[in-house]
């Protein structure tokens, strides 16, 4: 991320939001390297764009569904050891590759990312097991800002979001980042006017009735915590806020072992 914002120094100012996308066609890892089993899922986004997904199935009779947005680099086969490991406490959960990403069609755009993220959404109450009222939403830096835009332009009510590493704005946490550095700090403006303000969580979050957790590190090298707390500080009641003590995204990574337990117990009391 902090390269494609430094690019934004030497484009024109005609709104540079798609340098937030960096996807790939590799293979990063399969289920079956992490012991799992999974359903490749082929479904369209709203405007026609075909879109790829892994669907795995929850050990016994599912307690819900979680869809899984991941985050703005590589595709699905890179995160989904993220979420996948929720199947084991009796959690479905499907996770998509956003359009130029991975097998799925087209080119990114934020437009085109957020009819993604509502066709997964009416896509996920298709799947095995899947109930009204049982879907969880859990986005990962960009795909939280996603999943948020998607969830409030939609007609979509989720039991649950989790929200890890999600910043305030596309503006914000460009100019934010570029604050960070002594050769770019004094340019920090240039988001204002080069990056879209469209589909900002920041104008949906407190639209969004559903119990929400936010999950955040004081010490994330990508996304400042400040973004992640003011997304909090802007969402409604019933709200949490995880702090985790280091890296992006990682709370169900390197600190597996006291988040994903804490996890389970929130999903568990949210879908009793």
């Amino acid at each position: 991320m902090k390269r494609l914002l430094l690019l934004a120094l030497v484009l024109p100012l005609c709104g540079c939001t798609h340098l937030f996308f960096q996807p790939t066609g590799e293979v990063y890892s399969t289920p079956a390297a992490f012991g799992y089993k999974a359903e490749a899922i082929k479904f369209f986004s709203l405007d026609g764009t075909p879109l790829t997904g892994l669907f795995f199935a929850a050990e016994g009779v599912p307690k819900g569904t979680v869809v899984h947005f991941h985050g703005n680099a590589d595709n699905m086969t890179e995160f989904f050891p993220y979420s996948a490991w929720l199947t084991r406490y009796g959690y479905n959960v499907f996770i998509f590759d956003y359009r130029g990403y991975g097998a799925s069609g087209g080119k990114p755009t934020l437009d085109g990312l957020v009819l993604d993220g509502r066709a997964a959404l009416a896509h996920s109450l298709k799947l095995p097991g899947a109930r009204a009222g049982g879907i969880v939403v859990f986005g990962q830096s960009l795909g939280g800002a996603i999943a948020v835009a998607a969830v409030a332009e939609s007609t979509f009510t989720p039991a649950a979001m989790v929200l890890e590493g999600t910043f305030y704005s596309y503006r914000g946490v460009a100019a934010a980042v570029m604050r960070r550095g002594w050769l770019t700090w004094a340019f920090s403006w240039l988001p204002s006017l080069a990056v879209s303000s469209r589909h900002a969580p920041k104008d949906y979050i407190a639209r969004i009735a559903c119990p929400k957790v936010f999950i955040h590190s004081e010490k994330d090298p990508t996304v400042p915590f400040s973004q992640g707390r003011k997304l909090y500080e802007a969402a409604r009641p019933p709200k949490e806020f995880w702090e985790v003590p280091s890296g992006h995204i990682e709370a169900f990574g390197l600190h597996r072992t006291v988040f994903s337990p804490r996890l389970v117990r929130f999903l568990d009391g949210v879908l009793k």
